[in-house]
């Protein structure tokens, strides 16, 4: 057995002083921790949209079906709707009519008489400011449990709300935004490499949770599923930051799938025991949800380029490797920092199949593989349950990672071609650390 190891500006120039980075979630020893809280602000190939595309801000949403590079309207297809139907949706139940909204069309909603509609259930707020009246801010109209605006924008526009004159927030429901020096910026129409969202995104099988998508300026070759995506591009997230938007190669798009306090259950593809009886185990239905529900969700709104791949640290590491394994040949890319691949044998007594013995089961598939780790030990199977584990002194699940790699050059994978291994040496168990080297798999996957 082994170690189960916003105070917000006024930023007239945003442009100028953009901010985008992001972190990346994992647990802690190779287990768990605490999900992180949510932040507000913060099929058949078809074509990708560059940044230059509106994006978010009309009804429903089309694909280019123009091959892989092309160019697509996301969120711009279909009727515009009317302000006076908006506003008697928002009278009727504001809650409900804003969540449906941001669902569908995204917030701002572009307006059939032109303009886009903003919308705010908070009263702290009076006023809008943006680029369209250069900050100087404009008066929100108070309605039935809810205030409002029509603004006028060209692509790029940058906007947030603002109380009293004094302090600028940016709009929780906007689908697009950025990170200025002051913390999170609300876009209209970007046109700029950027960040979206989706919120309460579930099957009905797993529960809601947000799903936030970076766009880079480029026409889309790459394509990636993260886990912890509440980590990935937020500078305030908890535990640090990836700061993984400057690391991308160009053309790269990552979908960042939040986690949710069923994280470790979630994340595991069979039960473990680390102490206080058999946990985990749920990670058929993960990825089931990830594979069937989030990525027809993606697929629909920006279409799907030539190359997907699926990424995580710790334990999303290993439920990343298990939705290429429970997808054979779905996926031409799986990546996994300091994964815990040893998940099924860490409690005494615990034989369940690991990540290990499937792939060395399975044996050569057409995924290519990263897997890295920091750490270092001395790498034995003193129990006899068939993982090398059993060194205390085993940091970052260096030894599960180092029998995967063995594992799969014995099935036939190649150095190079499709397997990668690291081992950065005594490199610790967190987000700094996968930061520091998380563009070795986006290189590697860029190169596909």
């Amino acid at each position: 057995m082994r170690n189960a190891a916003m105070s917000h500006g006024h930023l007239p120039m945003w442009r100028t002083g953009l901010v985008v980075a992001l972190v990346g979630g994992a647990a802690v020893a190779g287990c768990d921790r605490a999900p992180a809280p949510a932040a507000n602000g913060g099929g058949s190939t078809t074509g990708m949209m560059p940044a230059t595309t509106t994006v978010g801000t009309g009804a429903g949403s089309t694909g280019s079906t123009g091959g892989a590079g092309g160019t697509a309207t996301v969120g711009s297809g279909g009727d515009l709707a009317e302000l006076d139907g908006l506003l008697d949706q928002l009278r009727t139940d504001p809650t409900a009519a804003v969540a449906s909204l941001a669902r569908s069309r995204g917030w701002p909603v572009s307006l059939a008489e032109g303009g886009y509609l903003v919308v705010t259930l908070d009263p702290t707020y009076d006023e809008v400011a943006g680029d369209f009246d250069q900050w100087a801010g404009s008066p929100l109209t108070v309605d039935t449990a809810f205030a409002y605006a029509v603004i006028p924008a060209d692509p790029g526009d940058g906007y947030k709300l603002v109380d009293d004159g004094v302090t600028f927030a940016a709009d929780p429901w906007s689908r697009a935004y950025l990170y200025d020096d002051f913390g999170p910026l609300s876009l209209v129409a970007p046109s700029v490499a950027h960040i979206e969202r989706f919120f309460a995104v579930s099957d009905g099988t797993v529960a809601p949770r947000r799903v936030r998508v970076w766009i880079p300026a480029e026409p889309v070759s790459h394509l990636l599923y993260a886990a912890d995506g509440q980590n990935l591009f937020d500078p305030g997230a908890p535990w640090g930051g990836w700061n993984l938007p400057a690391s991308l190669p160009p053309g790269m798009m990552v979908v960042g799938i939040d986690n949710t306090p069923a994280r470790m259950a979630e994340y595991t593809h069979v039960t473990d025991d680390l102490g206080s009886g058999p946990i985990g185990g749920d990670g058929d239905g993960y990825a089931d949800f990830v594979h069937g529900y989030v990525r027809t969700l993606i697929r629909d709104a920006y279409g799907e380029p030539p190359k997907v791949g699926v990424m995580g640290s710790s334990l999303g590491g290993l439920i990343s490797f298990h939705i290429a394994d429970r997808y054979p040949g779905d996926y031409d890319f799986a990546a996994s920092l300091s994964g815990t691949m040893g998940w099924g044998s860490i409690g005494a007594g615990q034989m369940q199949p690991t990540i290990i013995e499937r792939y060395a089961a399975a044996g050569q598939r057409s995924t290519a593989l990263y897997l890295d780790s920091g750490g270092s030990g001395t790498c034995y199977d003193s129990d006899q349950d068939g993982i090398e584990d059993d060194d205390p002194s085993a940091s970052d699940n260096y030894c599960e990672n180092k029998q995967l790699e063995s594992v799969l050059l014995a099935a036939g994978y190649t150095v190079g071609v499709d397997l990668w291994h690291w081992h950065e040496l005594g490199a610790l168990h967190n987000e700094a650390a996968w930061a520091a080297r998380i563009w070795r798999p986006l290189d590697h996957f860029s190169g596909l």
